[in-house]
Order: C-alpha cells, then structure tokens, then sequence
C-alpha cells in the first residue's frame, strides 16, 4: 500500500509542526508592548554640562568604563543596571524554541545628592520559534536604536561650549 504525500504532510508533518509552535511568541510581544507602554524609554530629569576635556574626539564621556559595577561612571556617579525576568530562559543556548523575556532598568544617580538624573526601561522578548538551528529571534520595545543606556548617558552628559573655538564670547 503506498501512502501519499498528501496523506503524510496532513497526518504527520502538520500536527508535528502545530504541536511545536505555541501562540507564547505573540504573547509575550503583546506583553512587552503592554508594560513599555507603561514605563518604557528614556526619562532624563536633570542634564549636567562637563567641560571638554570630560569627552573623547567622537563626543562621548571619557570616563565611562563598563566594567566596574556601580562606578562606571567614576566616582561622582552611580550606574545601576537591574534585570527582572518575566520568564527566565537562554534561546540562543537553548533552541530558538525556548521563549525568555525580561526587563532592563538603567538609572544614573548623582553621588553628591543621590539625586536621580535619568533612567532607561527597557523590554525584550527572545525565542518562541519553530525548534530548528538558527537564532531565535527577538522583540525589543523600545527599540534599541532609539533607547538603550548609551542614549541615556549621551542625553544626560552634555559637553559644555566654554573653551570651543567657534566660541565668540
């Protein structure tokens, strides 16, 4: 008896594939919209002018230095960087069918009044897909180009014109 291809794709294939794919991808999206609407983006409260000499030839802080914790700002700030897991899990590890989705929160306090001068929220959603090799994908609100940590410390630190040469004082 010979079985069709017809037959295989609708008996198997089709249930096989509809089994692995959850409806979790399109919910945990429709989460990460809901709670950015909430509090997502970038929320700058006070900017503080530094003189030149604070920033490199490309217009960033000289002294940002990611690697140590609470002082990557040096010692007249503190850098805070929180994660809360909404749903703990490694797609890129694990299989892109492993959903994760988290929340990144990055505040910069002044030391001197532990006056909070900005933060950024952000979202993100990664895996849910079809099981297979390739990389899971992911969903960020909002999106990364438009808000992550080093908009906010470009936003918060502004380089002061005292010194330029166009200055015409």
């Amino acid at each position: 008896m010979k079985t069709s291809p017809a037959f295989l794709l609708t008996t198997i294939v089709l249930p096989l594939l509809s089994a692995c794919w959850t409806p979790q991808k399109a919910y945990w999206d429709a989460e990460v919209d809901r709670l950015c609407a909430i509090d997502g983006g970038i929320k700058v409260y006070e900017t503080v002018t530094l003189p030149p000499d604070k920033f490199n030839e490309r217009g960033q802080i000289n002294f940002y230095r990611p690697t140590q914790g609470e002082n990557t700002l040096g010692p007249e700030y503190i850098y805070t960087w929180d994660i809360r897991y909404y749903k703990k899990g490694d797609p890129a590890a694990q299989g892109a069918h492993i959903t994760a989705m988290k929340r990144d929160h990055f505040k910069i306090i002044r030391k001197a009044d532990m006056k909070l001068l900005g933060e950024v929220v952000m979202y993100q959603r990664g895996g849910g897909d079809l099981p297979g090799p390739w990389m899971p994908s992911s969903y960020h609100c909002p999106n990364r180009a438009d808000a992550n940590e080093g908009i906010l410390i470009n936003r918060i630190f502004i380089k002061s014109n005292v010194g330029d040469k166009n200055d015409q004082d």
